[in-house]
């Protein structure tokens, strides 16, 4: 199959199965180990949204600018999830492809979701608290800007934020997806700079980078215009949703209605 692609990288079939082995490892984990790498992967992505967080602070660059060299400097997130190695909840969705092959059970498969998605609200919200102590918002615009993209989050009304957030993890789960067919570090990092700058630069809602972006700007925000915690959750529950539909939905299964059937017929 490689020959016929015609490019020194694993082929789709052979990234889905890369897919569902990295599955099933990802669900027999031990809880300490999937707790503390699904912590850093909060931070990782944290680091992203602080790094996009200076550029859109810079009045001087135009819309489109502004949009796409955020998106590029966000990246910073998932380059770190998948070289340095994390758990994210939200590359997990791919975990379906396994589950639907019968490879790991519905428990194991909600034992990682669930894990790890509130080990990455500690990462990311720890780091808020980190940032908050360091007085970095004190640079230049930071700190109007936080404040800025926490409340336009959470004014969200649930199914924009739901559909966002359903574009969203198509494409970070893309991006997972193309960095399984690199064979180098320099290779995975090319496949997921464009699907992230694009979901950024568009706009798009991901439940982990809000667990940094909110909290932020809760803390931020004045004390007569607050951001409140119920805002907050009103935000990441359709947003969360919507990640998973689009990432364990509308990618995890499509690909394993592709490629994994043609696997379960031959083994």
């Amino acid at each position: 199959m490689p020959e016929i692609y015609g490019f020194d990288a694993f082929s789709p079939p052979e990234i889905a199965e890369k897919v569902e082995v990295v599955g099933v490892k990802k669900a027999n984990l031990p809880l300490i180990p999937m707790v503390a790498l699904g912590v850093l992967a909060g931070g990782f992505i944290g680091l992203g949204a602080m790094f996009f967080t200076v550029v859109a602070s810079d009045a001087a660059l135009s819309f489109g600018g502004s949009r796409v060299l955020g998106g590029l400097v966000f990246s910073l997130g998932l380059i770190l999830v998948v070289v340095a190695g994390a758990e994210l909840f939200t590359g997990n969705n791919l975990m379906v492809m396994a589950w639907v092959h019968r490879q790991i059970s519905t428990r194991l498969l909600l034992r990682n979701f669930i894990v790890v998605y509130f080990a990455n609200l500690a990462g990311a919200a720890g780091l808020s608290l980190v940032v908050w102590w360091s007085h970095h918002w004190e640079l230049g615009q930071i700190e109007e800007t936080a404040v800025r993209i926490a409340r336009t989050k959470v004014e969200l009304s649930f199914s924009v934020a739901f559909f966002r957030g359903l574009l969203c993890n198509v494409l970070v789960c893309l991006a997972v997806w193309l960095a399984m067919a690199g064979r180098s570090v320099t290779d995975k990092i090319l496949a997921i700079v464009f699907p992230i700058t694009a979901f950024v630069a568009c706009g798009l809602e991901h439940c982990v980078a809000n667990m940094y972006f909110i909290p932020l700007g809760m803390l931020l925000a004045p004390p007569d215009d607050p951001i409140t915690l119920t805002q907050f959750i009103r935000n990441l529950v359709p947003v969360t949703l919507g990640n998973l539909v689009g990432g364990a939905g509308l990618v995890g299964l499509v690909y394993y209605v592709i490629y994994g059937r043609r696997m379960s017929e031959n083994s």
